[in-house]
């Protein structure tokens, strides 16, 4: 009768623990709601589940009953022995073990007599992770202790993979929340109606790589009546760049408050990425202006390149003038000058146009991109640039765009 309301007692505790695990899939209610069941139904002073880490392979306590978190290799100790070799390990007498680590309880003045440590898996038997009950009151743990332990990794461990599913869900919605924020931060920075200049035709474009791009361009109508044109490139795409691209655009534009002079312009933008930006990081870019009476383009292209200006029956393709951003601190700049005549262009592109890869890993290259903006040269700009872009796309056969793309270009009138 003892073994029969034994088995009694274990199914009831058994059926309680699986409706409290079904109460919650909230991960920090779920992880501490499981350490108290296995003391419940283990009768033990302390129990902590260590989770597995698939991309460090390691086991890491995220919660524990007044325990210290702690991480290591999945492979060590008795923890790892349940996790490698998925049994359940009783340990009867803990300091003569020698899988046992004492320091833990060096550190946590906690004695630990006796432990039982089993693997706690996924409907699919992957590691999820592993729980620990230590110093059972009555005595070392026992078979039932053992059989019980099983029935409570298979509830525990399907529930804890729930949890975390939809905690990493959770996670990845907040995230791409974050990111449309960020991006519709980032496309209040684009102008909103490009400036009309007698006599000429302006248009700039980006499509970012991801929900967010390191690339941005600008055009603004000074007071005086000319132009100032700006298009610049962060190192690789995503969040990172675009706050560094933010932070590129109100520095430009700040400093318009001071001075209209290029050089100037450059100068302090780079003293401040310069203390800004960590070694790894810089900004490629052109900052120039055009004077709609002269027809004079005054520039500084910091890495940027190329500038390529077509005329009526040549083509001139001028490399960067300097360094890029954050790169040299307090540099001096001089502005070069490009003289447009009636019918030039002059072209601006980030070299994800350039560098964009077919599936033989062939670069669009400068060529191709003379050669598609030569046969569109009479079309309106802005059909010129998604004639650039389509041709792009159809030269990848399907890739995923690699890189940011930005395009600014200028046409005079005839």
């Amino acid at each position: 009768m003892r073994d029969v309301e034994r088995e009694i007692l274990q199914l009831r505790q058994i059926l309680e623990v699986t409706r409290r695990l079904a109460t919650t899939t909230d991960l920090d209610q779920l992880l501490p709601m499981i350490i108290e069941t296995a003391c419940d139904s283990l009768d033990c002073e302390r129990a902590t589940i260590f989770l597995y880490d698939t991309e460090r392979d390691e086991l890491y306590s995220r919660a524990a009953k007044d325990a210290v978190g702690i991480r290591f290799p999945a492979d060590r100790g008795i923890a790892g022995t349940a996790a490698m070799e998925r049994v359940v390990v009783n340990v009867p007498d803990a300091y003569a073990d020698p899988r046992f680590n004492k320091e833990v309880d060096k550190k946590t003045g906690f004695k630990t007599r006796n432990l039982l440590t089993f693997p706690l898996e996924n409907m699919d038997g992957h590691l999820i992770g592993v729980l620990q009950a230590l110093n059972k009151r009555s005595g070392p743990f026992d078979e039932d202790d053992e059989e019980l332990a099983n029935i409570l990794s298979a509830q525990a461990g399907v529930a804890l993979d729930r949890g975390r599913l939809l905690e990493e869900y959770a996670e990845k919605q907040r995230m791409e929340r974050d990111l449309d924020i960020a991006r519709q931060i980032q496309l209040g920075l684009f102008p909103e109606v490009v400036p009309v200049i007698e006599g000429y035709d302006v248009a700039g474009w980006n499509q970012p790589a991801d929900q967010c791009g390191g690339d941005t361009y600008d055009i603004i109508q000074l007071e005086d009546g000319r132009l100032l044109i700006a298009l610049a490139d962060a190192t690789g795409h995503g969040i990172g760049p675009a706050l560094v691209i933010a932070q590129f655009h109100a520095l430009v534009r700040g400093m318009l408050q001071v001075t209209t002079d290029v050089a100037e312009i450059c100068a302090a933008v780079n003293r401040v990425l310069c203390e800004d930006l960590d070694d790894e990081r810089f900004v490629t870019a052109f900052v120039g202006v055009l004077d709609p009476k002269t027809h004079v383009v005054e520039y500084v292209s910091c890495g940027q390149g190329p500038i390529m200006h077509l005329k009526h029956a040549s083509f001139e393709s001028r490399g960067a003038t300097s360094v890029p951003f954050a790169v040299i601190p307090d540099i001096e700049y001089s502005a070069e000058r490009i003289q447009l005549m009636p019918g030039d262009l002059l072209v601006l592109l980030t070299d994800g146009f350039y560098e964009a890869p077919s599936r033989r890993d062939e670069l669009f290259g400068e060529e191709r991109v003379v050669d598609l903006i030569r046969r569109g040269e009479g079309a309106p700009l802005d059909g010129l640039i998604s004639n650039l872009h389509r041709e792009i796309q159809k030269f990848c056969e399907g890739r995923a765009q690699a890189d940011d793309l930005t395009a600014v270009i200028l046409r005079r009138g005839q």
